[in-house]
């Protein structure tokens, strides 16, 4: 998928999620689906983004795939960058911190990841970097 079709169906999705309060666009292959929200590195306007998470007791993960291209996803360097983010899961909406996985973290993690969605394998088959799993944790 091209990265323009990618941005117009990302802020399609957004828009619908944010309207009806999740009932459109909370699932998605077969997976919970969260809208981010991050500062932007260059402009530190807010920019959202909807993505496939999984539980992990509070906290929430993510996946910085961008469906397997050389480099992470903006989101990705946004909280690189800021960590502090904001996370709306169906009409519920919180802060959260980013901390990405450490390579035994997420080497304990990736068959999970893998199993909640098989084309990350393929993602991760098509680059050289490995791909970022990313620990959201709920902050007051």
């Amino acid at each position: 998928m091209r990265d323009g079709t990618a941005k117009a169906l990302s802020t399609l999705h957004t828009a619908l999620y944010r309207l009806t309060g999740g009932r459109i666009g909370r699932r998605l292959v077969g997976n919970d689906i969260l809208l981010l929200t991050t500062k932007g590195t260059r402009t530190g306007e807010p920019h959202t983004i909807p993505l496939l998470y999984l539980r992990d007791g509070d906290d929430l993960v993510v996946i910085a795939s961008w469906g397997g291209r050389p480099h992470h996803p903006h989101w990705y360097a946004n909280l690189q960058a800021h960590p502090a983010a904001e996370v709306q899961v169906l009409e519920n909406r919180w802060t959260v911190a980013a901390e990405p996985m450490g390579t035994e973290e997420r080497r304990r993690w990736w068959p999970r990841v893998v199993r909640a969605h098989d084309k990350y394998a393929v993602y991760q088959a098509r680059t050289d970097r490995p791909i970022p799993v990313v620990r959201l944790r709920r902050t007051l």
